[in-house]
């Protein structure tokens, strides 16, 4: 018998385990077997890595069914590896500052007169129309004149009166 002839009738052999692993467990699909494999790091073998096995390593996926499937009277399902969720993922190259910082940053750049610095902290505070409007009251007030200020109410007005529109239409 040729190497060729083995390998076809390990993959057949292998195809047959698989099988009787899916009858057992009453799935209805080889990927549904994951679940009942470990891993040595904790969480269910992943159905890619499953299939990839099956061509490299068709031994080591034998072993693995017969220890955790096949020769196990009542097979249990193993918990999933427990993951950050998507949202709580943060990216760690990026400085985040509190509303104080930018307000630091922010009157740091006014002093120097950094009207480049100043446009960007203002756009990266994220605040309300209102809010705008009453720190050009008090800018007013206080017998200054700030067209950074206003440039930032005016951008604000107008971005929301395009969605306002647009929600109209």
């Amino acid at each position: 018998m040729s190497q060729a002839q083995d390998t076809k009738l390990d993959s057949q052999q292998l195809e047959n385990l698989i099988n009787a692993a899916i009858k057992k467990i009453g799935a209805n699909k080889e990927n549904d077997i994951c679940r009942y494999i470990p891993l040595p790091t904790g969480g269910y073998i992943h159905h890619f890595t499953m299939r990839k096995m099956k061509v490299e390593e068709p031994e080591q996926v034998k072993e693995m069914l017969y220890k955790y499937i096949l020769n196990v009277e009542k097979p249990s399902t193993v918990p999933p590896k427990s993951r950050a969720a998507r949202g709580s993922r943060k990216r760690r190259d990026q400085i985040i500052f509190s509303k104080s910082d930018i307000e630091r940053l922010l009157y740091n750049a006014k002093m120097a007169g950094d009207e480049d610095m100043i446009r960007k902290l203002r756009s990266s505070q994220k605040k309300d129309p209102k809010a705008i409007r009453r720190e050009l009251i008090v800018s007013i007030r206080h017998g200054k004149v700030d067209h950074d200020l206003w440039n930032s109410y005016v951008e604000c007005m107008s971005s929301n009166s395009l969605t306002q529109n647009q929600s109209n239409d």
